[in-house]
């Protein structure tokens, strides 16, 4: 049985290491730098004190095996009602519902925050992300190509996006 709670500073561990597994063998961040403890705590803590949730799935004895968030899609005032998120599961936790029931109780916390979108950056090879999200009711809204690189080849950024109205 899976439950989502409100992370909490002690599950910065366990979100470093999620984190740290996708930046070292995904593409699903563009970053190459791993994170430490303290890193995740103090993300934790920003993201939370400026309004936005981050949420984690947690399995048998309270273990950590994911996590999602959103956040400010663009800085400027007119796009105060639009976010974009990040949903990550451990890696031997994947395709098993974990991404999808991190991302319910994620929209149903922006729409009770009265916001208007949410988009999602994917990797646009990523077939199990981009599937998750259309069945959520995403659509695609374009895809930048090469805007980005890893592992020493370019990668393409699709976008999609929910109404959340």
């Amino acid at each position: 049985m899976i439950t989502v709670r409100d992370a909490t500073a002690q599950d910065a561990q366990a979100l470093a290491e999620i984190y740290n597994y996708a930046v070292q063998h995904t593409t699903a961040i563009w970053n190459e730098t791993c994170v430490d403890v303290q890193n995740r705590a103090q993300w934790i803590s920003e993201r939370q004190k400026a309004g936005f949730p981050v949420l984690v799935a947690c399995a048998a004895q309270g273990v950590v095996v994911g996590y999602a968030s959103y956040g400010p899609w663009r800085l400027f005032e007119g796009y105060r009602y639009t976010v974009e998120h990040s949903v990550y599961v451990r890696s031997d936790c994947q395709k098993r519902g974990i991404g999808r029931l991190l991302m319910q109780a994620l929209i149903e916390r922006a729409k009770a925050a009265g916001l208007h979108v949410m988009v999602a950056g994917i990797e646009a090879e990523n077939a199990p992300s981009c599937r998750l999200h259309a069945q959520l009711g995403f659509v695609q809204a374009g895809t930048m190509r090469q805007v980005g690189t890893k592992f020493g080849r370019w990668l393409d950024l699709s976008f999609m996006t929910l109404n959340l109205e």
